[in-house]
């Protein structure tokens, strides 16, 4: 019987990174190390820990691969075994519907269920972090655009970056937010990655037509803003993408950042 000490080091030994560097398990493997001999009575386990992952909706092709492995028997020769490819979150469905009376089991089920949040985790930081960039990506480029729409004779700033949603959503901001449920929220503070991306492009694109065609008068640059944003709504479209008013709302980035900088510390 293995001496299970450290289930972070035996389980990281035998894990193995496929060709494009997605990690997984081999179940035979796995088996060992959590003190299972029988492979039939392994494989009634597998077929529980199934069971589970469709009920959570989760696709079991993605976590439970069918592969063939060859075994070295008792005579020295090869014979060909079936085997499976296991995800980390298979590893822990199988630990959560194995024989919890083992101690091995135990520690494996604590093991990859704190992994397996950390994975959770990291996807969700990993999104986030891609809306605080892009939002502050839109920042610099709004500065930018407003310094390119003043030189242009904007005044009524209001009116201009209204006329920019009133392009890509084919509604005024506030019919917007209304849309949305969003309050007097900032439209952009409760944008998806998606959506701030179109706005990103449209910011970009109106200050870029605004200063190659030297548009002059509050009123031509106000319209050049709308024409853009409506170009990129066409773009949108043309592909079969979500129209950016049908995209879910997100977390307020505003709080998000206070909380970022909570865990930060």
């Amino acid at each position: 019987m293995i001496q299970f000490k450290s289930p972070s080091k035996h389980f990281e030994e035998i894990k193995k990174i496929d060709e494009n560097g997605v990690e997984y398990w081999l179940a035979r493997e796995l088996m060992s190390l959590i003190d299972y001999s029988n492979w039939q009575n392994f494989e009634k386990v597998i077929e529980k820990a199934k069971i589970a992952c469709k009920k959570s909706n989760q696709t079991i092709q993605y976590h439970f691969i069918d592969v063939n492995n060859m075994v070295i028997v008792g005579s020295g020769a090869k014979r060909e075994v079936k085997d499976y490819r296991l995800s980390r979150y298979a590893c822990y469905l199988i630990t959560q519907n194995g024989d919890s009376s083992k101690k091995i089991i135990a520690s494996a089920q604590t093991y990859f269920a704190i992994q397996t949040r950390k994975q959770e985790i990291f996807q969700g930081l990993k999104e986030t972090e891609q809306r605080l960039f892009l939002r502050g990506k839109i920042k610099v480029h709004n500065k930018e655009l407003n310094s390119t729409a003043q030189s242009a004779g904007v005044k009524n700033f209001g009116k201009f970056h209204d006329a920019g949603y009133l392009g890509l959503y084919g509604m005024h901001k506030k019919t917007l937010q209304k849309k949305k449920g969003i309050g007097k929220d900032d439209v952009l503070d409760r944008a998806g990655a998606t959506e701030l991306a179109a706005n990103l492009f449209r910011i970009t694109q109106a200050d870029d037509k605004i200063r190659n065609e030297k548009i002059k008068g509050e009123g031509h640059a106000t319209f050049a803003h709308m024409v853009v944003g409506q170009k990129v709504r066409k773009t949108i479209q043309e592909i079969g993408g979500t129209m950016p008013e049908d995209l879910p709302i997100e977390g307020d980035i505003k709080k998000i950042k206070i909380e970022r900088k909570k865990l930060l510390k």
